[in-house]
């Protein structure tokens, strides 16, 4: 029995060092800053000096108007791109897994390569796309009668929204397609026989297989959204886009940090936007455990 603790011990250990080094001590210091600000001495002549702030950085970023309308766009980024990215991936995930699908290899690979290109360079290649003096795209719309101002603030999060689902509609498809792989055989056989025809047997008996996969994937997506940074930041940057330096509180972190050098105002929008992110991570897990007993009880 020693000699099993002594081996777990050798082999965890690694793990939690790199653990601690690079999300413990990060956090911490992350949490230690945001407790401190700097102020200029007497007539602002002098240096500026490190002082201790308590909680005035965390009421600071909460009182701020560009901090709290930051969470409102993610809350709308969420309800259109969440709804949008489980029904295009299931959808597809389905149609591929149907007997009359062909070449699916081929599409899996075509339908996934986007997620492999970087974040970066997808939002630029998008503003390509967005931008009415260069882009094919806008110009053919606008011969065929059709005007959108992606760069608008109307337009500004499904500009946002579109990127983020060209990224990562083909990753959350492929874990769809091996979950549907994963399905016993014998249980899709019996629905045919019992009748079900491809319908049927889709949305009564393969998606509600698939809630565990379907509740995975909205978690991460969820905290992937609050995490959004990549593509409205290079919406903002000279295109004439309604997306400004705070438009998320990401964004509004960055700016502070780096615009502004008030790091501890920096590091309190980023500790609130982790509590955000892990009570709502509380709150989908809870609400899908919820959901499995009630099935479980009534079974």
């Amino acid at each position: 029995m020693k000699a099993r603790t002594r081996a777990a011990a050798l082999l965890l250990t690694p793990f939690f060092l790199l653990f601690t080094a690079v999300l413990v001590v990060p956090i911490g210091y992350a949490v230690w800053l945001s407790l401190f600000t700097e102020k200029q001495s007497g007539l602002g002549f002098g240096g500026a000096e490190t002082v201790f702030a308590g909680l005035g950085n965390y009421t600071a970023a909460l009182g701020d108007r560009a901090f709290r309308e930051g969470f409102g766009v993610l809350l709308g980024y969420c309800l259109l791109y969440l709804p949008l990215l489980l029904a295009g991936a299931l959808g597809l995930a389905l149609l591929l897994d149907t007997a009359l699908a062909r070449a699916r290899r081929f599409f899996q690979l075509a339908l996934f390569l986007p997620h492999a290109v970087p974040g970066i360079i997808a939002a630029l290649i998008w503003v390509y796309l967005y931008t009415p003096q260069l882009s094919p795209v806008v110009q053919a719309m606008e011969a065929g009668g059709v005007g959108f101002d992606f760069f608008s603030p109307g337009g500004a999060l499904p500009s946002v929204v579109n990127i983020a689902l060209w990224e990562w509609l083909g990753y959350n498809l492929i874990i769809f397609y091996a979950a549907l792989q994963a399905i016993d055989r014998s249980v899709l056989e019996a629905a045919t026989v019992d009748g079900a025809g491809a319908w049927r047997t889709a949305f009564s008996v393969k998606i509600p297989l698939l809630r565990g996969s379907l509740t995975m994937v909205g978690l991460f997506t969820v905290i992937g959204s609050l995490q959004l940074f990549t593509e409205p930041l290079i919406l903002s940057r000279g295109t004439g886009s309604a997306v400004t330096s705070t438009w998320t509180p990401n964004m509004y972190a960055y700016s502070a940090a780096f615009d502004r050098n008030d790091y501890g105002l920096a590091a309190a929008a980023s500790i609130l936007l982790a509590l955000t992110a892990a009570l709502l991570s509380f709150a989908v897990t809870r609400l899908a455990a919820g959901k499995k007993d009630r099935k479980e009880r009534t079974a």
